[in-house]
């Protein structure tokens, strides 16, 4: 077997330099420059870097880890030393997730074109590689990894070790049985091919035998007809099976013999499940298929809060970087903190703490390069304006200036709106969400969050209101006053202080919004549910974090998108629960940052109450059942050698409060590598239009709480039923291959009263 990555680029003259290796200053800081060693390993698939003192002590990262190359001053880290080094030695290697950027300067230009080039074409057939050609680099990758004495054959001892390394507890005797069976030149060692057929018996996966077994009339093939069988029964495809099966036959079948006469074998059949289109996540999905042409108020948006920072709101560092991986993972609300700054430029920080501050000018350049990247649809900046009148002309200028054309400055069609316009009809758009003069009056509320200064969001002194009781207005505030410059930019987003359902609906203007803690927004939720959805029909309203969330936590968003609030914004640095349940909303409609809400969200006719959804005319609960078959080479835990998971799967879904549920499996003994659970978890989900599924893999440990392993979190309305694998993600969000599940999923209409 070839190397699947490198024979391609035998004769790549960036890929010599860079298996050749070089020395590169690794930049941190004005003042952080220290040399390091980096070279592509033979594998082409690992960066191996040590410092000259590190002694025999290094360190690898894959290819596959990093997302782009950036050549020249792209970072901020960067630009800080434009004067010291010129773009042509600069160049920034961008990471996958929540992991930050590495920033190097070459010796010469050419050193650093052919790094910069070099990743790119790796960077590009990672991407770009078939099931097969994956699981051929995992194997290979298996196979360096193991034979550590680089001859190019593994002896059953070097076996032991890979087995331990690959998270197996095997019987020995066992082990030496495939090890003989594999080694058809009696050699007592393994060369490549040897031990691809001996990591074939070891990864012979019985439920998927089964399973072809049920169909297949001779036991070696699936022909046409019985793979058709198989798409219509188990994966519960209507029309168009016969074509499906014959372009899965085309896509997967790696023998050419079977291809052309219309077979699938057992090595197909594997290939086909665990690729995208034998996942659990319906392609469809994937790409943009909702209906983006309803009012802005009509979607729900990936939004984040705090976006400036990267780690907590006491004394994290605030960045530029924080924005573009924000923006990158389809953000459609970013926030922007800004204060008067040194020499009449406003700044951007968490005020009154220890967090860095950044120029104003620059996030807005930023956000300007990276608005559309992943998404065509309208950006909001929701700004929390600290400035004086004086800086907020400069703001002005700098948002006119730098974004040019992508700035709304004005109605669409010029008219004062009736209703809000699409994300269709603002593609392409930035729209700034603040404070506007005649809007309402202006007092010293400047920003949406100042009320956070309050220790006790619920304390009667908080001058919020109830929900229909507005706040007392003999609680004069100071009047401050606004640039009409800044305040003639805010076209759609005018914010307005929230005193209360009834007030909102007499004062009716679609272009007005309003921003609330999530204390507040879980108070109305609770006690008005059904007006906060009618609400939330016509207007947009915007939740963000408590002010006590100092090291940046998060509160559960689904409790908010309950009721149809739009833009629940979230920390996006910090990883978690409540950010997996973000990430699998906006996972679908091409990942673009907004989701059109449920039809029963939209309607005004037919009030929906999320407290009590058996009362909505078009209640239909379903049950869901999930066989949780086996789990495949589960990443370790804790990376001592030796040291192997005890896997458990739970599952858990979200949504509605009665179908807020949890079941989990019992755990397998050390064996992260082909666990097998056989086990099935029920749920009831009474709300499946606005429900989320979280399969979460953990170690079980006895002595103290589980570790995560991966997770996978989808809209209830995303699965598709049958029998499907679940492609785990790291606690960052990003993919952990060939980790995953292999379920049987199936739902059907609740016929009888709940269990």
């Amino acid at each position: 077997m070839d190397h699947p990555q490198l024979p391609r680029h035998k004769d790549d003259a960036d890929l010599k330099v860079m298996m050749a290796g070089s020395t590169f200053r690794k930049v941190k800081s004005r003042s952080w420059k220290k040399p390091r060693h980096f070279r592509l390993l033979e594998d082409g698939l690992n960066i191996w870097y040590k410092s000259r003192w590190a002694g025999r002590g290094h360190s690898t990262f894959l290819v596959s880890d990093v997302e782009a190359v950036r050549q020249g001053h792209q970072s901020e880290v960067l630009q800080s030393i434009a004067d010291e080094f010129p773009p042509n030695l600069c160049f920034t290697l961008e990471f996958r997730g929540r992991q930050g950027n590495l920033d190097l300067v070459a010796e010469t230009p050419e050193e650093a074109g052919a790094w910069v080039r070099g990743m790119r074409k790796l960077i590009h057939k990672a991407k770009n590689m078939d099931e097969k050609e994956r699981l051929d680099q995992w194997v290979w990758d298996w196979f360096l990894k193991a034979d550590k004495n680089k001859d190019g054959r593994m002896n059953f001892k070097e076996v032991r070790k890979l087995l331990k390394m690959m998270n197996v507890d095997m019987n020995e005797d066992h082990a030496f049985y495939l090890f003989t069976m594999a080694d058809t030149s009696m050699s007592s060692s393994l060369e490549i091919d040897e031990f691809v057929m001996f990591y074939k018996m070891l990864t012979q996966r019985d439920e998927v035998w089964k399973l072809f077994q049920d169909y297949s009339s001779d036991g070696e093939m699936l022909s046409r007809g019985e793979l058709e069988n198989i798409l219509r029964i188990e994966q519960q495809e209507g029309d168009g099976c016969v074509e499906h099966a014959q372009e899965l036959i085309d896509r997967y079948e790696p023998s050419e013999m079977a291809r052309s006469q219309g077979s699938m074998s057992l090595d197909g059949f594997q290939l086909y499940l665990c690729s995208q289109e034998g996942s659990i996540f319906n392609t469809e999905h994937k790409d943009l298929y909702q209906d983006m042409s309803q009012p802005l108020s009509h979607y729900f948006l990936s939004s984040s809060h705090n976006t400036y920072l990267l780690e907590d709101q006491l004394k994290g560092q605030s960045s530029l970087e924080a924005y573009i991986q924000a923006l990158k993972r389809g953000c459609r609300c970013v926030e922007i903190d800004c204060w008067d700054g040194p020499d009449d430029e406003p700044v951007v920080y968490h005020g009154h703490t220890l967090t860095s501050k950044i120029l104003f000018r620059d996030v807005i350049a930023t956000i300007s390069e990276y608005a559309f990247k992943a998404s065509d649809f309208p950006l909001i900046l929701s700004l929390e304006n600290h400035c004086g009148v004086e800086q907020q002309r400069v703001m002005a200028q700098h948002l006119e200036l730098i974004l040019g054309s992508m700035l709304l400055r004005a109605p669409l069609g010029g008219e004062a709106p009736q209703q809000l316009p699409s994300p269709q009809d603002l593609k392409g758009k930035i729209l700034l969400k603040t404070k506007k003069i005649g809007c309402e009056t202006l007092t010293d509320e400047v920003s949406d969050e100042d009320e956070m200064v309050n220790p006790d969001p619920d304390s009667p002194s908080t001058d919020q209101g109830s929900a229909e009781c507005p706040p007392d207005p003999s609680k004069k505030k100071a009047k401050l006053k606004m640039s009409r410059e800044l305040s003639d930019l805010v076209v759609y987003c005018k914010s307005v202080h929230f005193r209360g359902f009834q007030h909102a609906q007499s004062h009716y203007k679609c272009d007005e919004m309003s921003s609330l803690s999530e204390s507040k927004a879980r108070k109305l939720a609770k006690e008005a549910g059904a007006d906060f959805v009618q609400h939330n029909i016509r207007q947009l309203s915007r939740i963000y974090p408590s002010g006590l969330r100092t090291v940046s936590s998060n509160y559960n968003p689904q409790e908010l998108w309950n009721v149809g609030c739009q833009i629940v914004a979230l920390n996006f640095q910090t990883a978690g629960l409540e950010m997996d349940l973000n990430d699998g909303l906006f996972h679908q409609n091409a990942g673009c940052g907004y989701v059109l809400k449920p039809g029963f969200m939209r309607d005004r006719e037919l009030p929906f109450d999320p407290e009590t959804p058996q009362e909505h005319s078009g209640y239909t609960p379903l049950r869901l059942s999930i066989q949780i078959l086996s789990g495949q080479q589960l990443p370790k835990v804790n990376q001592k050698e030796g040291s192997i998971i005890d896997p458990l799967v739970r599952v858990e879904v979200y949504g509605v409060p009665q179908d807020l549920a949890k079941e989990e499996t019992s755990h397998i003994q050390n064996n992260g590598f082909n666990p097998v659970w056989n086990e099935t978890l029920n749920f009831i989900v009474h709300n499946p239009g606005l429900a989320l599924v979280r399969f979460v893999v953990e170690d079980h440990d006895k002595a103290s709480r589980n570790d995560f392993v991966g997770q996978f979190t989808l809209p209830f309305t995303s699965i598709r039923p049958g029998y499907r694998h679940i492609h785990l993600l790291s606690k960052d969000g990003t993919s952990i291959p060939p980790a995953s599940l292999f379920v049987n999923v199936s739902t059907s209409e609740l016929t009888s009263g709940p269990d």
